[in-house]
């Protein structure tokens, strides 16, 4: 009897989650005669099971389309939230008699899965991210396709901050981790790039401006991720999280804790709008703002997307027969490579201090908020 598979993508889509999913259907199918179902609209779906055979046609065709042919959602079955979603899905697994369930997603897909593998499950997943925050992946599915775009954004503000003398500012996606912003920055030619990892003092990158505007440079274009923060907020948050660990016992502490990080992530909602208006008080340079958000999620996956789909699909397939779960298929140092999920679920891949990007970015000149570029 062949085996039965299940496979469904979680949180936000990204280009190139329909090549990993052609990719691990036609390995599964054609090299090792599994049967395969997808679950609509991510962990929602199947607990509710709604389901779809993947066969034929449906995995023909689909290799260079963005977004996912299976739909998805938001919901997540998290350790200690949402117990009906977890018993449904749990039912659904038990009742379709499957042998593994493949879930494609980002950070908080990686903590579902790793919670319902403790719960019996046999699971694999595969990265998807386009701010590339996973760790223990180099890449995640769709961070090269946003790179792209965000650059091309980046190059099209160019002519227009340049006529009409403004300071632009473009907003990427990257609420803990700046890799998209920073690759984004340098290869655009950003003149000050803010990420998550550096705390950035507003009258520093004003200064830097001003002294562009004195060098006769008449624009300037600052390159920022959603969640750059700047260092009085750092402290704040830093001073509130002490309080509560030093006032609170047990379950009070973990309630507050959970509050402050949920304020801590809807502060930096508003924070580039916020920078616009404080950079233009100090500089008296007319400034404007562009969101790149939900674009850099959307279009055709580029061609290192579609590989790195493409060999991280087929690579899952063969674990599945090998019965080898509780893990995601990453890539490390140009191999795909399975790494346990307890090494993912928690983490996040941010830009270490020391990484050469930012000393590249500082050799030309980029300001990072913290420290003025060199002359």
């Amino acid at each position: 009897m062949s085996s039965q598979i299940g496979i469904l993508t979680a949180g936000n889509d990204s280009p190139g989650l329909n090549a990993a999913i052609r990719a691990f259907g036609k390995t599964a199918r054609a090299e090792f005669g599994m049967h395969l179902i997808g679950f609509q609209d991510g962990f929602q779906g199947m607990a509710e099971d709604r389901a779809i055979p993947l066969e034929g046609d449906l995995l023909s065709g689909i290799l260079t389309q963005g977004g996912t042919l299976l739909g998805t959602s938001p919901d997540h079955p998290l350790e200690g939230s949402h117990p009906e979603l977890t018993a449904s899905i749990l039912e659904t697994y038990r009742r379709r008699q499957l042998d593994a369930l493949i879930c494609l997603g980002g950070r908080e897909t990686q903590a579902s899965a790793l919670f319902l593998a403790r719960q019996g499950l046999n699971i694999l997943t595969l990265p998807r991210g386009i701010d590339n925050d996973l760790p223990e992946t180099d890449l995640s599915i769709g961070c090269d396709t946003a790179l792209g775009a965000a650059v091309e954004a980046i190059d099209r503000v160019h002519s227009t901050a340049s006529s009409h003398h403004r300071i632009l500012i473009v907003e990427i996606v990257g609420q803990y981790s700046g890799w998209l912003t920073l690759g984004a920055g340098l290869a655009g030619g950003a003149d000050v790039i803010l990420i998550p990892e550096i705390p950035y003092n507003i009258r520093k990158v004003a200064d830097a401006i001003l002294e562009r505007r004195q060098a006769g440079k008449r624009f300037s274009i600052i390159a920022v991720a959603e969640g750059a923060m700047t260092h009085e907020q750092i402290q704040f948050f830093e001073r509130s999280r002490k309080a509560n660990q030093t006032l609170r016992q047990g379950d009070d502490r973990d309630r507050v804790a959970a509050q402050l990080h949920e304020i801590e992530r809807q502060a930096t909602r508003g924070n580039t709008l916020l920078l616009a208006n404080r950079l233009e008080s100090f500089t008296q340079l007319e400034t404007r703002t562009t969101i790149l958000g939900y674009l850099l999620r959307g279009g055709t996956p580029s061609a290192t997307d579609r590989i790195l789909a493409t060999r991280l699909g087929t690579a899952c397939a063969a674990l599945v027969h090998e019965n080898c779960f509780g893990l995601m298929v990453g890539i490390r140092q140009g191999a795909a490579t399975p790494v346990p999920l307890e090494k993912v679920a928690s983490g996040c891949k941010t830009v270490p201090l020391d990484d050469p990007r930012l000393d590249s970015a500082r050799r030309v000149g980029t300001c990072l908020g913290d420290s003025y570029p060199p002359a």
